[in-house]
């Protein structure tokens, strides 16, 4: 199913967690750092950056991450796969032309952008931007979608 964005996000909501997605709105290389290396990724214009919070939680730290990497170009880190720290991740970031959410990954060490970890009940989601909008694949049959206005958004920061 596509759904029209027209500059605001995107919400996706189960009854205890929640993804986030808005266009990329530009051309341009997003920088992933990983213990081992840095690599970059092209994102254009209709790309997706979107932030799961697989507890839920308020929308503000979600819309401040997908600012980050989309206004202002910072990278994102990946840590190595057994950090400690992964767990203490509520929100994380993911962006590129298709995203796919799962629950079987370990949050914040999945260098390939177009995984995001989610909660049990967001899993197997697939979000692929399109000009204007996002198009929805496999949505879970109790989720909910709804648009958030980006410059309420804006107000919030």
């Amino acid at each position: 199913m596509n759904y029209p964005l027209d500059g605001d996000f995107l919400l996706v909501r189960g009854t205890r967690s929640f993804l986030l997605a808005g266009h990329a709105n530009a051309r341009f290389a997003l920088c992933i750092e990983t213990a081992e290396q840095e690599y970059c990724q092209t994102l254009d214009p209709s790309d997706l950056v979107a932030a799961s919070a697989p507890e839920g939680g308020p929308l503000e730290p979600a819309i401040m991450l997908i600012e980050f990497v989309r206004k202002y170009r910072i990278p994102l880190t990946v840590l190595p796969r057994n950090h400690p720290g992964s767990k203490r991740f509520a929100y994380l970031v993911s962006a590129g032309p298709e995203i796919h959410t799962s629950c079987d990954i370990r949050r914040g060490t999945h260098p390939e952008q177009h995984l995001i970890c989610s909660s049990d009940e967001l899993a197997g989601l697939v979000l692929r931007g399109v000009p204007g909008g996002v198009e929805i694949h496999h949505l879970p049959q109790h989720a909910t979608v709804s648009r958030v206005n980006y410059e309420l958004s804006t107000k919030i920061l």
